[in-house]
């Protein structure tokens, strides 16, 4: 199981997470790897890429810990996410960025290539969601609008406004449903038609979301709490109460509650806080009074996202070599 953190103060940090008799976050690497603050990450079995505030994706190989290249944009990269049909379960197929100016750029992932990007906002992206089908994606913005993208046909189907600018919009396990984030307040949706199921209120503002297994959705924020939401009921399922000292900016869900061969494995969620301390947590345990870290480390540094994949690959990551001639940005710049 490896994470991925990136920091304000342009750090990118990797750990490998190890069990034996008990868990470990063992340090892969860490440099300062863009210009500036480091605003997305995205992990997927021995890939890794980081986009930042300086119009640039990074590219990590987590078998050699090394970064092997990287991919130029107009603006700052706002959110990142692969995708590998069941398939390719093991490696990405596409990589899918979000930047500040309201595009999607789409890229193969094997090896890294440029192939489309759309407008899909007037302003820029705040959040992407990838449908486990890998047929559509939705994003939102800073033009308080849900936007939904035909990825068959390479354009935008459907575009909306919101009552109010959401900033993570997330599909569920199947895809059946989706989730969206406002402040304080989360919205379920169904995704055939976008019609509201109910809406779940948090105490406080709520800075990153993952979604779980049997409908559960994880969130953290402001409250430095780590919130398991149940869908079915639309109430909390259980929380793990101050999971940190300050605020929560990233959470991964890096296990299923069994493993293939039928033996219960924990259930494992990590989660980062501005502070710069990573934790993994149980979630089984978080109805008890106290409930400790399984493992923790401390980046010393101010944390923005975290990412993290269960999946184990062979295969590396493979940059192509691009013509010396040829201008990256612009090419980046495809409509």
């Amino acid at each position: 199981m490896s994470l991925v953190a990136g920091s304000y103060e342009r750090f990118i940090w990797g750990y490998r997470l190890k069990h034996r008799q008990n868990f470990t976050l063992s340090p892969l690497f860490s440099f300062p790897s863009h210009l500036s603050t480091i605003k997305a990450v995205a992990v997927f079995g021995s890939a890794a890429v980081s986009g930042g505030f300086d119009d640039t994706i990074k590219i990590y190989d987590l078998t050699s810990s090394s970064e092997i290249g990287s991919l130029h944009q107009s603006s700052a990269i706002t959110s990142l996410s692969f995708f590998a049909p069941p398939s390719l379960s093991s490696f990405p197929r596409n990589l899918f960025a979000t930047d500040a100016e309201g595009f999607l750029s789409i890229y193969d992932a094997d090896p890294f290539i440029h192939l489309k990007t759309l407008k899909v906002h007037k302003k820029g992206v705040n959040s992407l969601s990838i449908h486990p089908s890998g047929q559509l994606a939705l994003t939102v913005g800073h033009d308080e609008c849900l936007a939904m993208v035909n990825l068959v046909r390479g354009r935008r189907s459907f575009y909306c406004r919101l009552s109010k600018e959401s900033s993570i919009v997330q599909f569920n396990e199947t895809g059946e449903k989706f989730f969206m984030v406002a402040d304080e307040k989360i919205s379920l949706h169904e995704s055939e038609d976008a019609k509201l199921i109910f809406e779940l209120d948090n105490q406080k503002r709520i800075l990153c979301a993952a979604p779980g297994t049997n409908g559960i959705l994880f969130t953290g924020g402001e409250d430095r709490n780590v919130t398991a939401w149940d869908s079915a009921s639309g109430k909390v399922a259980y929380s793990i109460e101050d999971a940190h000292a300050a605020r929560v900016k990233g959470i991964v869900v890096l296990s299923k509650s069994c493993s293939d061969s039928g033996e219960e494995d924990p259930y494992i969620v990590a989660s980062a806080s501005s502070d710069g301390v990573i934790r993994i947590w149980d979630v089984r345990m978080a109805n008890k009074e106290k409930t400790n870290p399984l493992a923790e480390a401390n980046t010393r540094s101010r944390l923005t996202c975290l990412a993290g994949s269960s999946i184990k690959s062979v295969r590396r990551p493979r940059v192509e070599n691009s013509n010396p001639d040829e201008n990256p940005e612009a090419a980046a710049m495809e409509s």
